[in-house]
């Protein structure tokens, strides 16, 4: 049971560098390494063509966002099980993978794989998930690619749609398991770190946006649900709401005392 670990890149070869040292002491030895490089010109290319024993497949070209260089990961990946481990994060320690592929079954493969990670932001923390993955949940959350083995079938027929920039990834989770009853497994470890800077983490709104698309389109009883997840949204209602409330009180007194 071999796993394909896809790392994109742009214009983050220290951050390549700490991911391709991290995939390179796994313990586990069934893996190979993909890269996918946008044509970065800050030394990425050469750093990727100085280590390119390591990798199985990698290429350094110009793409469509980072749902298309995922995309051609999954196109060039042989293994059973892939991860995506985009550059600069990196596994939690030396048997991150074999933490995962000790639960592997095979004569009763499962679509999904996953574990916790740790967040690295303005602080650290551990993010852990639910053992039982309900809709509700994937709605408001989703599950995290850095920390996921995904069974290669899972992309014959679908791969990241490209129309989305940000939330491809979790529109991937929620209909595999929403709609097509994805079976999984979770394993209570800390797999991996991410590091809270990418477009997902800053473009709030943006990912707001494409997801209300993806839930008006498959599932839009949930919308509501939706908007609860984002208290800045509410309190935007709530305070225009308030305005309004403020304003017609005002003018009923108003009327009462001058008549």
């Amino acid at each position: 049971m071999k796993i394909s670990i896809v790392t994109i890149n742009y214009n983050d070869v220290s951050g390549l560098e700490r991911t391709i040292k991290s995939v390179q002491n796994q313990s586990l030895s069934l893996k190979d390494h993909i890269i996918i490089d946008g044509g970065s010109n800050d030394g990425s290319k050469e750093f990727i063509e100085k280590h390119k024993s390591c990798f199985s497949y990698w290429i350094s070209e110009p793409d469509n966002g980072v749902y298309d260089a995922m995309n051609k990961g999954i196109e060039k990946a042989h293994g059973d099980y892939l991860l995506f481990l985009n550059s600069g994060d990196h596994f939690k320690d030396d048997h991150s993978l074999s933490k995962l592929a000790a639960v592997i079954d095979e004569s009763d493969p499962v679509e999904l794989i996953y574990g916790n990670i740790e967040v690295v932001a303005d602080r650290t923390w551990i993010k852990k998930y639910p053992a039982i993955v309900h809709l509700d949940y994937l709605i408001k959350d989703s599950l995290p690619h850095p920390a996921t083995l995904i069974r290669k079938d899972c992309f014959n027929n679908q791969l990241y749609d490209t129309s989305l920039d940000i939330v491809a990834d979790w529109k991937f989770f929620l209909l595999g398991i929403g709609k097509q009853s994805f079976k999984y497994t979770y394993v209570d470890e800390t797999i991996s770190v991410f590091y809270y800077d990418g477009i997902s983490s800053q473009q709030h709104a943006k990912t707001r946006k494409e997801r209300e698309k993806v839930i008006q389109q498959y599932f839009s009883n949930k919308l509501k649900l939706h908007y609860s997840y984002y208290p800045s949204h509410l309190k935007k209602n709530y305070t225009l709401a308030k305005k309004k409330m403020n304003s017609l009180i005002k003018r009923i007194k108003n009327k009462l005392i001058n008549g």
